[in-house]
């Protein structure tokens, strides 16, 4: 990995650190309305950001989490797995806004992954918790496509970090 591709997720974990803080009481339960979740759609734009954010989950949910190794171990996992998914249906699925679509679905999918965490260790009802938080990521991502779309025109993502 080259110095450039370090720096940029560097500052794409920091920013996922970033906007995670500013709306932290409203990223941490079963309804999840983490904004920065829109960050995963960068992966569709190039593989290589999924170091800045799975990085940048891991120390949001580290320094921002109550949950404590729960969430530094699902939490990460639900990241990287999603993203590895979606970096392999990308290789089948044409166009960014129909990548950005089905990252979202994948996202919102194993969001399973985070409500088994949320079972085991606050107790709260699985599959409840599994509608609640596949709800909020899905609106979360929807709403990400068109504004990572529109950054896009102005940054061009896939060229920001060297393949």
């Amino acid at each position: 990995m080259n110095v450039k591709t370090m720096a940029v997720n560097a500052v794409i974990a920091a920013l996922y650190l970033a906007v995670t803080a500013l709306i932290a009481p409203f990223g941490f339960t079963n309804i999840q309305f983490r904004v920065s979740e829109m960050f995963n759609h960068l992966v569709v734009f190039n593989k290589k950001y999924l170091v800045g954010i799975v990085l940048g989950v891991f120390i949001s949910n580290l320094l921002l989490s109550t949950l404590g190794w729960y969430d530094l171990t699902f939490g990460v996992a639900h990241s990287l797995i999603s993203l590895t998914i979606t970096i392999f249906l990308c290789r089948f699925v044409k166009g960014r806004v129909k990548g950005m679509v089905a990252n979202t679905l994948v996202f919102t999918f194993t969001m399973f992954i985070i409500a088994i965490s949320l079972n085991l260790a606050l107790g709260f009802p699985f599959w409840f918790t599994y509608a609640t938080l596949a709800i909020s990521e899905f609106v979360v991502m929807l709403v990400g496509v068109p504004i990572m779309n529109a950054l896009n025109k102005r940054i061009d993502f896939s060229r920001l970090i060297e393949d």
